[in-house]
């Protein structure tokens, strides 16, 4: 394990894991219940995330995947317990939509010491069946703590957000990040980001929790990335093959 992963402390019962050594700078986050945990994502897979968890906590852990692209879903090996939301049901049954010999050179994009154990040649899309099939508005009852499933497509089509009303905390997977927001794929729908970005935006939030690069982000954030993506539609830009906009310290990538 070595340190490949980067434990911060959120609260008490919150900690985010990083990977901070890539370039994705992924982050997972545990959230810890009385009676049970919840893992959102689960990193890249090329290290043994369930060995940190097992320091922080001996609840039972259930993971979770904003969505199912192979940088949330690398370490949902070691937990059988995991959900995903109906519309991605298929990318974890074997039907990723992109071949394991690109998503091996998406993860090599940039120069990484990745640890020990990872060795290129046995690295592997996950595959399983989950336990759970999330739709929108479902909750996660953790003891004495309730997660709930917004489901915000766009940047794939079951990607979602969790909330936390209580705490205020908006875990926003590929939704809102500092940094380059990607609606380009094929399998993006950039009116369905915006419809998304729109929809939280209008959440009381205290502390949105992004699964990429800087952990501080401005709550701000998540209007003017709807904003942005307003003034993208006004100009008729929101649409696959419109290009690159940046926004300061965000960008959109059409």
């Amino acid at each position: 394990m070595g340190n490949w992963f980067t434990v911060e402390r959120i609260d008490d019962a919150t900690y985010a894991l990083s990977e901070y050594a890539h370039y994705e700078h992924t982050h997972s986050y545990l959230l810890l219940g009385k009676q049970s945990a919840l893992l959102i994502d689960t990193g890249l897979g090329v290290g043994n995330i369930s060995r940190v968890v097992s320091t922080l906590t001996s609840l039972p852990v259930f993971a979770v995947a904003t969505h199912a692209h192979w940088d949330h879903i690398g370490g949902h090996k070691h937990f059988p317990n995991f959900a995903v939301h109906e519309a991605e049901r298929s990318w974890l049954e074997g039907q990723f939509p992109l071949p394991l010999a690109v998503v091996k050179a998406q993860l090599l994009k940039e120069p990484c010491a990745f640890p020990p154990e990872f060795a290129m040649q046995t690295y592997r899309l996950f595959c399983g069946t989950p336990y759970r099939i999330l739709q929108d508005l479902d909750v996660f009852d953790l003891g004495g703590r309730v997660v709930q499933v917004l489901h915000t497509p766009g940047h794939s089509p079951g990607h979602m957000c969790f909330c936390e009303p209580e705490k205020g905390y908006l875990y926003t997977g590929d939704l809102i990040y500092l940094g380059c927001l990607d609606a380009y794929y094929p399998t993006t729908d950039p009116a369905a980001f915006a419809r998304s970005a729109a929809r939280v935006a209008k959440l009381p939030v205290s502390r949105i929790l992004p699964a990429h690069h800087a952990l501080d982000v401005p709550t701000d954030l998540l209007a003017r990335v709807d904003a942005a993506f307003c003034e993208l539609a006004a100009k008729n830009a929101l649409h696959h093959g419109a290009g690159s906009f940046s926004f300061g310290d965000f960008q959109i990538r059409l």
